[in-house]
C-alpha cells in the first residue's frame, strides 16, 4: 500500500506516542461523539486482481473509435511513450504544492522547463505554470488587461465557443461588456471587428487558426486592436504554432492555449491543460505561480516560486486573480511531450496533420452534396455541407467504428457557389440562414487508409 499510504503503521503509532495519545480515537476524544462519523458503510475491499477485472469491464462499455475525424478544441495527437513513463513517477504524482523550495527542486525544475518551452514556443517573454484549461486561461487574460478607463472586450464569433462562454460567465460577476463580432465567410468580419474597437475596449480576443480551422489574417486585426489603444489577446493551437508564425511575432500582448494537444489524451474532456503567457510588461499581472531560476547560498542553481506578492499573499485586494492552483501534472507532460518532439517533431506533426486533413478535404468533396462551406485557407479542420442529416450519418460511422466530423450550422459563403447556396435555394430559404454542416479535423492519427476508408462509408450513406 506503499502507492496510497504516506506512512506505515508503526510511524503512526509513534507520532501517537510523541504526541502523548494511545490511540488515534484519543487524539480526536475532543471532537463531540455525535459529530464523529463512526464507522463507514462502505463496501469491503478488494484484491488487486479483482481491481482489474472490476476496472476492465467497465472500461469495455465505453466505444472506442477506430479513427476519429473531430477535433474542435480537443484533439487525438500521438503521444511519445516516454510522456506516460514520465508522468507515472511517484515523485510527481501527488497533490503537494511546491511552496517549501528547499524539499521541492524537481517539481519546480520541471515547472520552470515547461515554462521556457512555452516561452519558446510562443515567442512571449513570461509563462506560468499553467491554468486549468485554454477557456479559463483566456478568461484570466480578460483581467489581466482592464484598468480604471478600459473594461470592454470584443471576441470574435469564430474563436472557440466554450472560451466565448467561458469569458462571459468570468465578465458577468464584474458587469464587464463582452461584444461579440459575427464572422464572415468563416472568419473574422475585419470591418466589423475594427469598428467595434473604442475608447473603452481593454482588449480583444482572436483565434487562430480559428474555431472552424480557417487561418485568419491575424496581423491586421492584432494591428487594428492596438491601433484603438487595446490589448490583443491570441487562442492559439499550440501544434500548429511548430509551422505557424508565433503570437510573439505578431505582435500579441497575450497567448493563452488548450495544451491537450501536447501530449495529453482526450481523457472524456479533461484534465487539460490552460497555457498562457505574456509580454513583460504584463509580467506582474499573470496570475497563477511563476517559477523562478536562482542560486543557493553555496552558488549552485535553484528555483524558487518567483513574484510572490500576489492573490494569495500580501497584495490579494490589488490582484487581477484568485487562482492560486496549476495543473503541474498535465504541465509535465506537456514539457515531456516536447521535449520529446523537439522543434523538428513538432513542425512534421503540424505538416503532416496540414497534408492529411486537406486530401480528407479534397476526397469529401468528390461527393455530391459535400462541399468546403467557405472558400478561405485552413489548417487541420474545416467545414463542409452536407446534403442530409448529419446526425444520422454520424450514427452510421459511429456502427463502423469511426467517429466523424462534429456536427455544426454555418452561413456560408455568398460567393462560393458551392452546393449549400444552392440547396438553400431549393428549399426556399433566404441566403444567409443556417446550413446544416460538418467540422471535419485530421491529425497525423488519420492514416491515408483510415481518411479513404471513412470517405467511402459517406460515400456508401450518401447513395
Amino acid at each position: 500500500m506503499g502507492s496510497y499510504l504516506p506512512s506505515t503503521s508503526g510511524e503512526r503509532e509513534q507520532m501517537l506516542a510523541d504526541l502523548g495519545f494511545d490511540s488515534s480515537d484519543d487524539l480526536y476524544a475532543i471532537v463531540p461523539e455525535a459529530a464523529r462519523a463512526g464507522e463507514l458503510d462502505l463496501p469491503s475491499g478488494l484484491t488487486e486482481l479483482e481491481l482489474r477485472e472490476k476496472l476492465g469491464a467497465m472500461a469495455a462499455e465505453n466505444t472506442v473509435f477506430r479513427s476519429v475525424f473531430r477535433g474542435a478544441g480537443a484533439y487525438r495527437r500521438f503521444v511519445p511513450a516516454l510522456v506516460k513513463t514520465v508522468i507515472s513517477k511517484e515523485e510527481f504524482v501527488t497533490a503537494y504544492t511546491p511552496y517549501q523550495a528547499e524539499i521541492s527542486q524537481g517539481v519546480l525544475q520541471s515547472i520552470f522547463e515547461y515554462q521556457s518551452m512555452v516561452c519558446e514556443l510562443t515567442g512571449m517573454d513570461v509563462s506560468n505554470a499553467s491554468l486549468y484549461d485554454g477557456a479559463t486561461a483566456a478568461a484570466e487574460a480578460v483581467f489581466m488587461c482592464q484598468d480604471r478607463k478600459r473594461s470592454g472586450v470584443v471576441v470574435s464569433a469564430t474563436v472557440n465557443p466554450q472560451t466565448i462562454e467561458t469569458v462571459k460567465t468570468y465578465c458577468e460577476s464584474r458587469g464587464v461588456e463582452v461584444e461579440v463580432i459575427p464572422a464572415k465567410g468563416g472568419a473574422t468580419d475585419a470591418p466589423a471587428f475594427a469598428a467595434a474597437l473604442g475608447e473603452a475596449t481593454a482588449c480583444a480576443i482572436i483565434q487562430q487558426p480559428n474555431y472552424f480551422g480557417i487561418l485568419e489574417d491575424a496581423g491586421d486585426l492584432i494591428e487594428a486592436i492596438h491601433a484603438a489603444g487595446a490589448k490583443a489577446i491570441m487562442a492559439a493551437d499550440p501544434v500548429s504554432l511548430g509551422i505557424l508564425a508565433s503570437p510573439g511575432e505578431l505582435g500579441v500582448d497575450i497567448c493563452v492555449a488548450e495544451g491537450q494537444s501536447l501530449g495529453l489524451p482526450l481523457s472524456f474532456g479533461g484534465p487539460y491543460l490552460g497555457i498562457i503567457a505574456c509580454t513583460s510588461a504584463l509580467m506582474r499581472k499573470l496570475p497563477g505561480r511563476i517559477v523562478g531560476q536562482t542560486q543557493d547560498a553555496q552558488g549552485n542553481r535553484a528555483f524558487v516560486l518567483t513574484l510572490q506578492a500576489r492573490e494569495q499573499h500580501i497584495r490579494r485586494e490589488k490582484a487581477s486573480s484568485n487562482v492560486c492552483s496549476n495543473e503541474a501534472l498535465c504541465a509535465l507532460a506537456a514539457g515531456t511531450y516536447l521535449a520529446c518532439m523537439g522543434p523538428d517533431g513538432l513542425a512534421r506533426a503540424a505538416s503532416s496533420s496540414y497534408a492529411k486533413a486537406h486530401y480528407l478535404a479534397e476526397r469529401l468533396c468528390e461527393i455530391d452534396g459535400f462541399d468546403l462551406a467557405w472558400d478561405a485557407p485552413f489548417m487541420n479542420e474545416f467545414a463542409t455541407t452536407c446534403p442530409l442529416d448529419p446526425a444520422a450519418l454520424e450514427r452510421a460511422l459511429a456502427e463502423r467504428g469511426v467517429l466523424m466530423g462534429l456536427p455544426i450550422e454555418f452561413v456560408p459563403d455568398a460567393a462560393s457557389g458551392g452546393s449549400g447556396t444552392s440547396e438553400a435555394a431549393a428549399q426556399g430559404r433566404p441566403h444567409g440562414s443556417p446550413e446544416r454542416g460538418i467540422l471535419w479535423c485530421a491529425t497525423e492519427m488519420n492514416s491515408k487508409a483510415q481518411i479513404d476508408e471513412a470517405v467511402e462509408l459517406v460515400k456508401e450513406w450518401a447513395r
